[in-house]
């Protein structure tokens, strides 16, 4: 039986999936959620534990240290497949061949390749490298009237991403900055699978952030609801399905342009302006559980497949599906939460520290307003239990 390895910042999901297919699995993942599955080749970094804090992520995680103890599975497995968190640029170069995806992605990952990539083929905010924070503000003084948005030229989520008029001080440290215009507008996403000769859009989502729920500031990535139609797109729009009809030409054309492989996704905002191309995610995406969910396939046999050349039929929705991650509202010890739609589960005890992702709601329903409000339910519940057990001294 051949082996199959997922690294990343959270397997669990992907894991459920693997353990449906004819393969050996083995699994390295920052997080130990409880909810994950427990096989026999499996390594996790933060080891959860009643009383003690999960600590902050951002200063904890980091792409080395996860590929520093997969060493032996490295050497070990047949496949590699990479998720959010770990580029294939991370890996020894002895490996890649082992990746089942897109292994070369500097011009996709590096948000300044990229832009100069598309420019001119593709409507894009405009963007320019930083050396620092003065020449940002420099660079503004020249577009009076235009807005601009911070980003690590290297990064996913939505971390470390701020408007140019919150930022009072920045140290860039280590990671290099790019400054875009920050265009106001719908956050939308393609997901596409693609094989060597060809490439298919096979669903569309609604995009969202902690900015569309009121954090003006924060544009950390919170969840995704598929299809995109008229109600799920969540905002007024006229002729939705011509604009679905330019994310798919768009999409498959990018897929073409960078070679890509397998699942990958494509971010765009519609403005008044029109559909602004944002980025691509050269792996599979956060919308992977309800892509699943609504369509009723196995998304990473779907992966594997695109990627040895077989791009697999394409069932039409039969679900909305609606994913929201929780970012903790207040320190929290967890106690287990009466709820059915819960997944990434703290292990009992383990304290998640405020603004840290706490857990994940996922949800179906043929009735878009009944799904909406169910999760939005959960999510009331969730975060009125930590305002709670804050307010206790849990």
């Amino acid at each position: 039986m051949e082996k199959l390895l997922l690294i990343g910042i959270d397997t669990r999901s992907m894991l459920n999936s693997a353990l449906k297919l004819d393969y050996d699995v083995y699994s390295t993942s920052y997080f130990s959620t409880s909810d994950t599955p427990t096989i026999k080749n499996q390594k996790i970094i933060l080891n959860e534990s009643n009383g003690e804090s999960c600590g902050i992520f951002e200063d904890q995680f980091s792409s080395e240290n996860i590929l520093d103890i997969s060493k032996d599975y490295l050497e070990e497995v047949d496949y590699i497949i990479p998720i959010s968190g770990v580029s294939p640029s991370d890996f020894p170069s002895r490996y890649k061949k082992k990746i089942l995806g897109n292994a070369e992605v500097e011009n996709i990952e590096n948000k300044f390749n990229f832009y100069k990539k598309i420019k001119d083929e593709f409507l894009t905010p405009m963007t320019f490298r930083l050396t620092d924070i003065d020449e940002a503000f420099e660079i503004s003084k020249n577009y009076e009237g235009v807005q601009f948005i911070l980003k690590p030229v290297q990064g996913s989520g939505g971390y470390d991403v701020t408007l140019l008029d919150n930022v009072e001080y920045l140290q860039f440290g280590d990671n290099e900055f790019i400054l875009q215009e920050y265009v106001s507008g719908t956050n939308l996403s393609s997901s596409v699978l693609a094989s060597k000769n060809d490439a298919k859009a096979i669903i569309h989502s609604r995009l969202l952030s902690e900015h569309d729920f009121g954090k003006n500031n924060d544009f950390r990535y919170i969840g995704n609801i598929v299809p995109l139609t008229d109600e799920s797109i969540m905002a007024k729009v006229n002729d939705l399905e011509g604009i679905i009809e330019e994310m798919k030409t768009t999409s498959e054309m990018l897929a073409h342009k960078f070679n890509l492989i397998g699942s990958n996704g494509v971010d765009y905002i519609l403005s008044e302006n029109g559909l602004y191309v944002i980025e691509i995610n050269p792996r599979i995406q956060g919308t992977f559980e309800c892509v699943e969910k609504s369509l009723g396939i196995n998304m990473l046999e779907a992966h594997i497949k695109a990627c040895q050349g077989e791009i697999i039929e394409i069932p039409k929705p039969q679900y909305y599906s609606y994913k929201k991650v929780i970012y903790s509202p207040a320190r929290m010890k967890y106690e287990k939460i009466d709820l059915d739609n819960i997944y990434d589960l703290p292990h009992i005890g383990s304290i998640t520290e405020k603004e840290e992702p706490l857990l994940t709601i996922i949800d179906k329903d043929k009735d878009f307003r009944k799904l909406f409000e169910k999760v939005e339910l959960s999510s009331k519940i969730v975060n009125d239990l930590a305002r709670k057990v804050q307010q206790d001294g849990k």
